[in-house]
């Protein structure tokens, strides 16, 4: 019997939607419990390290940390590597994803105004551009790929969260990168994730 899982996460996209993007991408079906911010202070508690999203398999096991549960589930629908080197691979292209969302992130939601500004400027001169024309390099390299030169959940990862980054930016990331914007649309075209993105809820971000 096929194990049950529940994905518990705010109703956003962000930190939840490479797992979806995944779940969907293997046809598994899963309970999408998505929780209100008014919700949010009873449950914390609740939960292992007071973050989401979670993951509960079987109503039994809870696994934490969003990285650590896309890779579990990418396992589960064959999306990772053939051997432990192209793992590191895979593995490097989402902690680099996750670099620039971290970086984002501290720029908005900074609530000194004159310090949010300073780190936007920063954002935008120097670490976007860094990192963003590597990550294009990267997915020339691998054809429209970020690792090893096929689909595997780098892929989905980046782009479940790219909304997301979008919004915390506020610009397409990948307006002047052409390899990253083929990473996008090669992912959108699957078809089961293209279903998804058109009948998922109106997130708030």
């Amino acid at each position: 019997m096929a194990p049950s899982y529940k994905l518990t996460y705010f109703n956003l996209t962000a930190l939840g939607e490479p797992i979806r993007f995944l779940f969907h991408y293997g046809g598994i079906d899963f309970v999408d419990n998505r929780i209100e911010k008014a919700d949010w202070p009873a449950l914390k508690p609740k939960t292992p390290y007071g973050v989401l999203p979670l993951l509960e398999i079987d109503g039994k096991q809870v696994l934490h940390q969003s990285v650590a549960i896309a890779r579990y589930v990418a396992k589960v629908v064959n999306l990772v590597g053939k051997n432990d080197l192209e793992n590191w691979e895979i593995d490097a292209a989402v902690d680099t994803v996750n670099d620039v969302r971290a970086k984002l992130a501290a720029a908005a939601f900074e609530t000194d105004e004159t310090r949010k500004a300073a780190l936007f400027e920063t954002l935008k001169d120097d670490t976007l551009p860094f990192f963003l024309s590597r990550l294009d390099s990267q997915a020339k390299a691998n054809k429209g790929y970020l690792a090893v030169g096929r689909l595997t959940w780098a892929d989905l990862f980046f782009v479940g969260i790219l909304d997301f980054l979008n919004i915390l930016a506020q610009q397409d990331l990948v307006a002047a990168y052409p390899n990253l914007q083929a990473v996008r649309k090669n992912v959108l075209a699957i078809n089961s994730i293209k279903a998804w993105v058109a009948k998922r809820p109106k997130d708030q971000l």
